[in-house]
């Protein structure tokens, strides 16, 4: 039976919380859920240290950066009404990833700037519209997908002769964070850099809602409706690009979490693109919340980088939902 929108938005909140309190307790030094808490609001020594310096900051950064892949994910996927776009296909987490390699590796600012994630916001905000031009408005997914892998393969193109030309290994560790995606070693200090175009990006997006209902029955459908479809696709465009930028700069590039979530989500609520949102945002959310967990519970002389483990789902998740609808891809237009 399946459960409908009022109830799955409650649960996936309950486990939200249920996968930060385990984000809080898992890590090297054992501590136990009581502990954590006592040691978010009181000093508790070492724990405290641990706690509010160490695993708060990555846990709020996988709810708002899960939160707004799922969010994007869901969005593009509605306005371009097909079930592979995504940002990540779309090569957006690639090319902010090279706006902001290139800022740092030029020596113009640092990595906690604010103008970091002004940088990769642009190059987001680049490739989702260059992708579009170039697909054109009549684009089955087949020439989208062709196209995001030609702009996110010139943006990782452009990452790797930055590693190359690079002569600073430091420089070299810091490009090789944002290509492989990680919350190790982030601050509060990442979080408000994030949080504001997380929160921005969101609202567009939401602000969308009601119009990827009416586009649902298609363009000329939704115009007739009074919606302005120009400014819809506007408002999710700029938000995905904005929210994807936002999170490349502070955690890297981290691929899929949109193109999975809005699937799982679909089932639960239906096929309506407005219901999809909020769930999809929210499982995004829990989603990266327990592969952040699983990163470091996997036994390595190093953390392994959460962008590679979420490829290693991703992948064969996108790989599955091609051979399982390759016919409608190939034939419906976006």
């Amino acid at each position: 039976m399946f459960l409908t929108r009022s109830s799955l938005i409650p649960g996936l909140i309950v486990l939200i919380g249920a996968l930060s309190l385990a984000s809080l307790v898992t890590g090297p030094a054992q501590i136990t859920v009581p502990l954590a808490l006592k040691a978010l609001v009181s000093d508790q020594g070492a724990a405290s240290i641990v706690v509010r310096e160490i695993r708060l900051p990555r846990t709020a950064l996988a709810l708002l950066i899960g939160w707004i892949f799922g969010l994007s994910g869901a969005g593009l996927q509605g306005l371009l009404r097909n079930p592979l776009a995504d940002t990540a296909v779309f090569g957006a987490p690639q090319a902010a990833a090279f706006g902001a390699v290139l800022v740092i590796y030029s020596g113009l600012i640092g990595t906690l700037s604010w103008a970091l994630p002004f940088a990769a916001i642009v190059g987001a905000l680049l490739s989702i519209a260059l992708v579009v031009a170039v697909a054109g408005r009549g684009a089955t997914i087949v020439v989208l997908v062709l196209a995001g892998l030609a702009v996110g393969s010139l943006a990782g193109a452009g990452t790797s002769l930055a590693v190359s030309l690079s002569s600073n290994p430091f420089a070299v560790t810091e490009i090789v964070f944002w290509l492989l995606g990680s919350f190790e070693d982030r601050s509060i200090v990442h979080v408000w850099l994030a949080a504001p175009f997380v929160l921005l990006a969101s609202g567009l997006i939401l602000s969308a809602a009601p119009g990827l209902r009416a586009l649902a029955l298609g363009e000329d459908t939704a115009q007739s409706l009074g919606i302005n479809v120009p400014l819809l696709r506007g408002l999710i465009v700029a938000g995905a690009a904005i929210g994807t930028g936002a999170s490349v700069a502070v955690a890297g590039s981290i691929g899929f979490v949109g193109l999975v979530v809005p699937h799982l989500v679909r089932p639960f609520v239906g096929y309506d693109p407005a219901r999809t949102l909020v769930p999809a945002g929210l499982t995004g959310a829990a989603l990266l919340l327990a592969a952040d967990c699983a990163v470091r519970l996997i036994p390595s002389g190093a953390e392994v980088r959460i962008g590679v483990l979420t490829a290693l789902l991703g992948v064969p998740f996108f790989l599955w939902v091609i051979a399982r609808r390759k016919a409608e891809l190939v034939e419906t237009p976006a």
